[in-house]
């Protein structure tokens, strides 16, 4: 089948689905495979279910007109999203980088939502799978579309950018996470850069923080810089980082205090980052300040808890060594006593996965926290002669201690990458 003769089934039953536990009627199944899985033995479950078509790629489970059978059902998935958004003339903005694109996205949404219709990417769908899974969701009504872009490995970004075609792109910044795919940083910033190179090769604007030295040194055409620095036309400042993050923007000669409802410095350039790409859609600034005040974050990110026994700050979705040496270093100087550390493993690091885990370990050395627990098989390896380190290997084995040896009136912080899953460590805390 071709792509435009299945382009016409799918403005039919325009809903998508790659999970037989969230069918819903009338919708396209596509039987994408993965390491452990093949859904292509589960069509039959999607159609009885009540799907209108099953995309397959192992013909021996056609049933009968219901089942499609396509070369390969994820390559299928991409050529459709592709071939979908190529219909809409609208704004897209890419949004990558190593720390914070997810922040910034929402953000960027929250601004630019004050005025116009917009998708944004919803939860993790940022890969090869979710980026044409959003895309699939535009329709006549949106106005502008943000996809956030992941990357593992070399050439993710250059898929998604070749599916989503975007007209803008922004990179929060480059640290170093998932070298284990990548093989060093120098390829990770090629990476990453690959969304400003399809941007600029197709006439487009590109976002990015004056203080990153390799994309100043490329000096871009048709870029647009914010910065901490007041050489740039946006550009804010800190006031107090002490739990609430409070800053003043600096935008056309005018001053904009805000307040808002994220925790940690870091957030700063995330802020700055939306704000200018709001005031690129021309938003009303008094309506940008307004949503940059109440965003408030969800889902582990930075997301302040409160429990009848302790103060929790959940910044558990993700974890390299430059977010999480700024994790903690904002951290240790927010006001407070009792100050309890949880940190998580930062996994898909590679080769460099030991020194990373040890550097960090040998900078708490010195600190001055109550506790630090650590969790995971590769903090589990590091050397520490601090005895308020405690080391577990499982996320399961720190919460097993922790129902025994409860923390009571503590200030914490759990940091880790999300495959450690520390926001189960919430329930007994």
């Amino acid at each position: 089948m071709t792509t435009q003769a299945l382009y016409q089934i799918f403005l039919e039953f325009p809903t998508i689905s790659t999970d037989t536990r969230n069918i819903t009627k009338n919708c396209l199944f596509f039987a994408l495979k993965g390491d452990h899985f093949d859904a292509n033995q589960f069509a039959e479950d999607a159609i009885e279910k009540g799907a209108a078509y099953a995309i397959i790629d192992h013909c021996k489970f056609k049933k009968n007109d219901k089942f499609i059978c396509v070369k390969n059902v994820l390559e299928t998935l991409q050529q459709l999203a592709a071939f979908h958004r190529r219909h809409f003339n609208i704004p897209i903005l890419g949004i990558t980088g190593t720390n914070g694109k997810t922040t910034t996205k929402e953000l960027t949404n929250a601004i630019l939502s004050t005025t116009y219709n917009t998708l944004a990417t919803k939860g993790n769908l940022n890969n090869h799978i979710g980026v044409p899974l959003m895309l699939l969701q535009i329709t006549d009504a949106t106005e502008i579309a943000i996809i956030e872009m992941g990357a593992s490995k070399q050439g993710d970004i250059k898929l998604l950018c070749d599916i989503a075609n975007p007209t803008l792109g922004l990179i929060t910044n480059i640290g170093t996470a998932h070298i284990e795919g990548f093989g060093s940083e120098k390829n990770l910033f090629l990476t990453k850069k690959e969304l400003f190179d399809h941007v600029i090769k197709h006439n487009g604007c590109i976002f990015y923080n004056a203080e990153n030295k390799q994309f100043r040194a490329i000096d871009y055409d048709n870029s647009i810089m914010y910065s901490t620095s007041n050489n740039y036309q946006v550009h804010g400042e800190l006031i107090k980082s002490d739990f609430y993050l409070k800053l003043v923007i600096h935008y056309n000669e005018h001053s904009y205090p805000i307040k808002t409802n994220l925790i940690g410095s870091y957030n700063l350039e995330n802020i700055l980052a939306a704000f200018s790409v709001g005031q690129f859609f021309n938003i009303d600034t008094e309506k940008a300040i307004q949503a940059i005040s109440n965003y408030i974050p969800q889902n582990n990110r930075s997301q302040f808890i409160e429990t009848k026994n302790n103060r929790i700050i959940s910044d558990a979705y993700n974890a390299n060594p430059s977010s999480m040496a700024a994790a903690i270093s904002n951290f240790e100087t927010m006001a407070g006593n009792s100050k309890i550390l949880i940190l998580g493993d930062m996994l898909e690091l590679g080769k460099i996965s030991y020194t990373a885990h040890q550097e960090l370990i040998n900078n708490l050395n010195t600190t001055a926290f109550e506790k630090i627990f650590l969790v995971g098989k590769n903090f589990s390896l590091t050397k520490f002669n601090n005895p308020g380190i405690i080391s577990f290997k499982s996320t399961n084995e720190i919460k097993s201690f922790l129902k025994i040896n409860p923390l009571i009136n503590k200030f914490i912080l759990l940091k880790g990458s999300r495959g450690m899953a520390l926001e189960k460590i919430s329930e007994v805390l």
